[in-house]
């Protein structure tokens, strides 16, 4: 039995009023939407405060849910708390999306980090909120592209090829830092 298979079938059963089924998903999932909340807002008591509200509307519209891919559609609902989260907030600035907003000062103390961090910031600001969210869902979320496809509302090809050339872009933007973070893993192996 795969593992898709047997979400869906949990999913399913929680849709039928299974809450243990639904626990089953909140812990299989808890975790990754934690991560990628996380990663849009990059401030822990919001990324926690957002990820419970992710499964309170999952628990809440869980009856809405289609039957074809738990892990997308749990995902949807992620991403439009964060949006939600930055529209209601309205003492911030106008954005695309989160990146610009995020407080590093929880990311870590060690001051290496913190400035390779800062210029891993830079890199990514400067490609499209569209380019951040693929990278996001992709490298951050571990998700295939199927899914992304689905999150996206686009075809899987077009999300792959999407996927590409946000990649290439950042790689055109972090090849000054390539020498940093080679350097700074040299010293951490070498400690």
């Amino acid at each position: 039995m795969s593992d898709h298979y047997s979400e869906l079938k949990l999913a399913l059963s929680a849709k039928n009023g299974d809450q243990a089924a639904f626990g089953t998903l909140y812990n299989i999932y808890i975790r990754k939407i934690y991560d990628f909340v996380y990663f849009k807002t990059l401030n822990k008591e919001i990324a926690e405060d957002l990820s419970s509200q992710v499964f309170l509307k999952a628990l809440k519209y869980i009856s809405s849910f289609k039957g074809d891919n738990f892990s997308a559609w749990l995902y949807t609902i992620a991403r439009h708390t964060v949006i939600d989260h930055y529209r209601l907030n309205k003492d911030y600035k106008q954005i695309e999306d989160c990146w610009d907003l995020a407080d590093w000062g929880d990311l870590s103390a060690d001051t290496e980090i913190k400035l390779l961090m800062e210029k891993v910031h830079q890199a990514m600001k400067k490609l499209s909120a569209a380019d951040r969210e693929l990278l996001t869902l992709r490298l951050w979320s571990d998700l295939p592209f199927k899914e992304i496809a689905l999150i996206l509302r686009k075809k899987e090809p077009a999300a792959k090829m999407a996927f590409s050339r946000s990649l290439e872009r950042l790689r055109k933007e972090m090849q000054p830092l390539l020498s940093l973070i080679f350097l700074l893993l040299w010293k951490k192996i070498n400690l």
